[in-house]
């Protein structure tokens, strides 16, 4: 119990830093709905975990339903970073294509 509100106070601190950011334009809409939705999300799930404990043994895992989120929020997490480096990939090549052009104009 203690866990989940400690939990639950980590979640309202972020939530109320994404508010400020979005009060100071710091953040796009998109990315305010995103991490809005993922925090609301990760709240549900912290005051509801023994429901998801009890989904989770129903449909056969050994785990408790907090391992079983901690999985899922790992695999996110490497998503995440795959397309995130699927970004700067793209950034890169664009910068050397444009460095490429300028250098060819300047050497004319």
């Amino acid at each position: 119990m203690l866990q989940q509100v400690i939990a639950l106070i980590v979640i309202a601190f972020f939530l109320s830093r994404l508010f400020w950011q979005k009060r100071k334009n710091a953040i796009g809409y998109n990315e305010f709905y995103f991490w809005l939705i993922f925090w609301s999300a990760s709240a549900f799930a912290v005051v509801f975990l023994k429901y998801i404990d009890r989904a989770v043994a129903k449909l056969g895992f050994s785990g408790s339903g907090i391992e079983i989120l901690l999985y899922v929020a790992v695999i996110a997490l490497f998503y995440f970073i795959f397309r995130l480096r699927m970004k700067l990939e793209k950034i890169e090549r664009g910068m050397t294509e444009i460095v490429r052009q300028i250098s060819i104009k300047n050497k004319k």
